[in-house]
Parts: C-alpha cells; sequence; structure tokens
C-alpha cells in the first residue's frame, strides 16, 4: 500500500513538474535583446508631447533593446526633419504637417508610427492693449506664427471657423522659443504658440492677456520619421526603437507620477502645468486611417493656400511604414495598403 502510495506521490510530482515547465516555456516574459548595442541620434522639439523618448531613455528601455540614443532638441517638427535630411539625425519626431511638407517635396522619407495624440495643446494668445478682446480684433494685426509647423495650419482654420481669412492678418515668421519674448517686447499683437510658453505668456501679461485654444478639436500626431534607406536597411533597429517606445509608453500609462517626475527633472516643470497639460496626451503607438485623413487636410489646405507648387494631394501610404509596428504591435496598425 505504501509502495503504491509513493508511485502515485511520484506520477503527482512529475506531472506537477512538467505543467510548471510548460508555464514558465509559454508564459515566462521573452528575453530582451542580446546582439550589439547600436548608437543613433533622436531629434524632436522638447516637452511633455515627447515623454514617451524621455521614459524610454531614463528607465533604460532603450538600452534593454540594444540601443544607445541620443537625443537631440529643435525648435519645431520641420526644423527636426530637416536635420535628419541633412544627416545630423537619424530618426525624428514630427507632427504630421511635417511630414505633409516633406512628401510634397518628394523626400523619400517615412513614418514608422504615431507615439502620441496630443490635444489642447496650440494657443493663440494677443495683447489686449492691442485692442484684441475677440477673434475679429485679430484683423490687420501682426501674429507671429513659426511657419510651416502645425501651428499655422491650426491658425488658418481657426480664422475660417471666425469669419475670417488669413489675408486680414499680417504673419510675422516666430519662432516657438522666440514666442513670449515676441509678444511681450510688442514685436507682435498676437502670437501662436505652445505650451509651456502658453503659461509663460498667461503669467507675464496676466489680465492683459486673451488666449484661444486653436486646435478645432483635432489632435496633433506626434510620430517618429526616418529616412527610407535607413528603414529598408535598419529594419530590425526600427523594430527595436519601437518596442522600446512601446515599453515606455506602457510605462506611462502605469506609473504617470513617475513619469511626470521625469519631466520635472528635465525641465523643471511644476506640478500644476504637469496636471493642466497632461490629460491633453494619448501615449500610444498607433497608425491608423485618421492620420491620413489628417494629412490629407492639411495638404488640400497647403495647395489651397500656395504654400506648395503642387496641385495634387500625395499618396501618404507612400510615406507610412507598418512593418515596424506590425511586428511589435500588429493590432495597432489599422492602415490598409
Amino acid at each position: 500500500m505504501k509502495t503504491r502510495k509513493k508511485i502515485i506521490l511520484l506520477i503527482l510530482g512529475i506531472a506537477i513538474a512538467v505543467l510548471i515547465a510548460v508555464y514558465i516555456a509559454w508564459f515566462r516574459p521573452p528575453k530582451g535583446y542580446s546582439g550589439p548595442v547600436e548608437s543613433i541620434s533622436v531629434g524632436f522639439q522638447p516637452g511633455q508631447t515627447a515623454t514617451e523618448a524621455y521614459v524610454a531613455q531614463d528607465k533604460g528601455f532603450f538600452t534593454k533593446n540594444g540601443l544607445n540614443v541620443t537625443i537631440k532638441h529643435y525648435d519645431s517638427g520641420i526644423e527636426a526633419a530637416n536635420g535628419m535630411l541633412l544627416s545630423e539625425l537619424d530618426l525624428a519626431g514630427v507632427a504630421e504637417t511635417a511630414l505633409v511638407y516633406k512628401a510634397f517635396e518628394h523626400q523619400a522619407i517615412s513614418s514608422i508610427a504615431c507615439a502620441n495624440k496630443v490635444d489642447s495643446l496650440v494657443f493663440l494668445v494677443g495683447r489686449r492693449d492691442r485692442g484684441i478682446e475677440n477673434v475679429s480684433d485679430l484683423s490687420g494685426k501682426q501674429v507671429g506664427v513659426p511657419l510651416q509647423t502645425i501651428g499655422e495650419f491650426y491658425l488658418s482654420r481657426f480664422l475660417e471657423l471666425h469669419g475670417m481669412s488669413t489675408h486680414q492678418i499680417t504673419f510675422v515668421n516666430t519662432s516657438l522659443s522666440q514666442s513670449v519674448k515676441a509678444l511681450t517686447n510688442g514685436t507682435v499683437d498676437a502670437i501662436v504658440t505652445m505650451q509651456p510658453y502658453v503659461e509663460a505668456l498667461k503669467n507675464q501679461l496676466g489680465a492683459g492677456g486673451v488666449s484661444w485654444i486653436i486646435q478645432s478639436g483635432q489632435v496633433l500626431f506626434g510620430m517618429f520619421v526616418g529616412k527610407n534607406s535607413l528603414i529598408t536597411q535598419h529594419p530590425d533597429l526600427v523594430k527595436r526603437f519601437l518596442k522600446a517606445i512601446e515599453q515606455a509608453n506602457g510605462y506611462i500609462i502605469k506609473h504617470p507620477d513617475e513619469a511626470k517626475a521625469i519631466l520635472k527633472n528635465r525641465f523643471n516643470y511644476t506640478d500644476e502645468y504637469l496636471e493642466l497639460v497632461w490629460p491633453g496626451n494619448n501615449f500610444s503607438l498607433s497608425l491608423d486611417p485618421s492620420l491620413i485623413t489628417a494629412m490629407e487636410d492639411e495638404a488640400r489646405w497647403m495647395i489651397k493656400n500656395n504654400l506648395t507648387t503642387e496641385k495634387t494631394v500625395p499618396d501618404f501610404l507612400k510615406y507610412i511604414y507598418i512593418d515596424g509596428l506590425k511586428a511589435i504591435k500588429p493590432e495597432a496598425v489599422n492602415i490598409i495598403r
């Protein structure tokens, strides 16, 4: 009887061991990247809209995926894209407008993924002492705006929605980093700018300033783009970069306070500022039809306003690389070629 009991216990022990081995084989986390470390540079406009890149760097997600990433800051996405085309960068973080401009130039670049969809980011701030109380008061005024950026598109659409035209104002090309100075010293009567400059202007102007969110319900698609030559020659690098960004976005969602702390350490942001801007971000990798729709809309606007010599909307599917994101997060790819 004892022998039989021992045999049963032995069989149960073997069965449990087998089940444990199967569980570990199927459900344990995959091993990290074990190949050679590659160095790349990524450039974009600094701030909370690129939180995923800062988190990926600070929490070691780039390193775990075999990447030594150098982050470079540019005043706008279009400048980052230009830097990439001049081989200053390997990848650039841009809004979709930059890709539209580069598509009209027939540049051989592609979006590898959208990493963040941002709302309530772009504002128009005016000075009351220049007679600006309502949108209609902008007529005849000098308005600073960073040209060839999504801010220019948002301003144009905002004016149209309020029964005005860009012909009623004078555009003054003003970079984001100079927006606070340009408005406070009176170089312009109003300025198109983004956070955190909006809060700086509100603090300096106080009751003497008036502001409007000018995105008109359209999100900004924060994406990463690369030269087609890099993408085709180094597809594994693209996948590992996107995997690190996906891991960072997952961390941001699970640990928002820790992610905010990373931004605070980099930019000296206050808790109040981060609480204000945080809800406007949607950190999630994607490639979906809404991106194509937005770029086609902006392309038609550029043609209408003679901001390009081209007369037809580009086929933006030719400027989207889906294989990298499809390999690491297939459910995030909803663009059908």
